[in-house]
């Protein structure tokens, strides 16, 4: 995640896999946006 040309980390509570991206390259985003949904891994 990249904001006034920093880049930013995130990082998910658990393991998983990405299964839908919400966001597109040069969207702005908010506070408490889902970016991407996670599927659990089993």
């Amino acid at each position: 995640l990249e904001a006034m040309k920093m880049e930013n980390e995130l990082r998910a509570l658990a393991g998983g896999v990405v299964k839908e991206i919400r966001t597109r390259v040069g969207d702005a985003v908010n506070k408490n946006d889902i970016l991407v949904v996670l599927e659990e891994k089993s």
